[in-house]
């Protein structure tokens, strides 16, 4: 019996058929597409930019797809329980950051791409580091650094400059093998229908009772509450808590380990703690490649208009079997990032304003962790600098109807977005 091996491609034979496919119209072709050199060329020199959980997935896609140039952001490193389905890992890699592991990996099987990883957050690049990429490719797992970028985008657009406009292709997975589920969509920044527009289909997760966390923990994720919301403020209250900061984290596992073994919980794990105090939710691979594929599809087509790219959402339900469906998310008017007016929000007069504060981060169309605001005439409380937060104090404790009036827009600040946020309030 003879064996054969299968070598990996080289040169130019290894793109002699996407090449083939770029130069020729087929069935779903756009009619204004001229197919040929020029959209090879296009594809070839787009400048692509990716950044989240999916970065495995995509980026092999992206660079078997003929882009040469990517840019990579991932600010996590290697863990033991990401090898299962982040293929582009090994055992020795362990301990190093994702990003220029990754980088390295596809650079050596696809000769001809260049990538360039940055280990970091995607805040920590300004406007004039997005500018120079004709697409954005996301699969993050984290829906406020989703809205980050995407408010991102959307203020870069000046309409005297069409090269402003930067198309952002969203992808995202949650879920097991019996519950197993995505979601890839286009946004044209401005003319589309944005991540905003569309959060409350990313509810934020139920509060556990602080009763439950304080007192009689049942579950591993209770232990981990209690590490975040309750010990940090006892033995670090000093100490601003920052979920991306590894050691933060890791001393809330610890933490939240020596609980449960008083109350005999077991499941702890410093991937469960992420998730928990990241509202993470885990996937898996055969979900992250199906979105990958068609996260990267949507990416090729913009790029070389090939065929019309999605219009403007798609939805995977793996639990279905391999069922998709697609439909046009509703650009809406009130959006705080895309549209122009402010957004309506009932209230009850009497909350006190602190109260109303921390709802904000429970509402599904706000999601605001640290807000501040307010109205046109003075601000009714303001977090940072301390005189300020400490002058606007005292309005915590006044209700609503003493400090505003029914139908009155406020705006709101947060520091993990760079945008305000405009709500007008009504009165129950």
């Amino acid at each position: 019996m003879s064996t054969s091996v299968i070598t990996p491609s080289t040169g130019q034979n290894r793109w002699n058929h996407l090449h083939k496919v770029l130069s020729k119209p087929g069935p779903f072709s756009d009619e204004d597409w001229v197919p040929g050199q020029d959209t090879i060329n296009a594809l070839e020199s787009s400048k692509i930019f990716g950044a989240g959980g999916l970065g495995c997935e995509i980026l092999k896609n992206l660079a078997l797809s003929g882009f040469k140039d990517i840019h990579v952001i991932d600010m996590d490193t290697i863990d033991i329980s990401n090898l299962n389905r982040q293929f582009l890992f090994r055992q020795a890699d362990i301990g190093k950051p994702k990003a220029e592991v990754a980088a390295a990996f596809v650079e050596r099987r696809v000769k001809g791409v260049k990538i360039t990883p940055y280990v970091g957050k995607i805040q920590d690049k300004d406007e004039d580091y997005y500018m120079q990429f004709k697409i954005i490719i996301c699969g993050l797992d984290s829906i406020e650094a989703r809205r980050w970028i995407n408010s991102t985008l959307v203020g870069m657009v000046d309409l005297e400059d069409p090269e402003s406009l930067k198309p952002l292709i969203d992808g995202g997975t949650e879920g097991s093998w019996l519950s197993a589920r995505g979601q890839a969509r286009v946004i044209l920044p401005t003319l589309s229908s944005c991540i905003e527009c569309q959060l409350d289909m990313h509810a934020p997760r139920p509060a556990v009772p602080l009763c439950t966390i304080a007192t009689i923990p049942r579950q591993p994720q209770h232990c981990i509450e209690w590490a975040h919301q309750i010990a940090w403020q006892e033995k670090r209250k000093d100490d601003t808590f920052d979920s991306d900061d590894m050691e933060h984290i890791s001393w809330i596992y610890n933490t939240a380990l020596e609980r449960s073994h008083q109350f005999h919980i077991h499941g702890v794990t410093f991937q469960m703690t992420q998730g928990v105090v990241k509202n993470i939710i885990p996937a898996i691979a055969s979900t992250n490649a199906v979105i990958a594929a068609s996260t990267t599809s949507e990416v090729l087509k913009i790029a070389t208009s090939c065929n019309p790219y999605l219009e403007n959402y798609m939805m995977y339900a793996g639990e279905e079997g391999v069922y998709t469906y697609t439909f046009e998310a509703e650009k809406k008017a009130d959006c705080p990032v895309c549209g122009n007016l402010a957004r309506n929000m009932n209230v009850d007069a009497n909350m006190t304003l602190g109260d109303f504060i921390d709802s904000l981060g429970e509402k599904a169309e706000a999601q605001l962790k640290k807000p501040s605001m307010r109205t046109e005439e003075k601000t009714l409380y303001q977090r940072f600098p301390p005189q300020l937060e400490e002058h606007t104090r005292p309005n915590l404790q006044l209700k609503l109807r003493e400090l505003v009036e029914d139908g009155q827009e406020i705006a709101v600040s947060d520091p993990a977005y760079t945008i305000d946020f405009r709500f007008r309030l009504h009165f129950k």
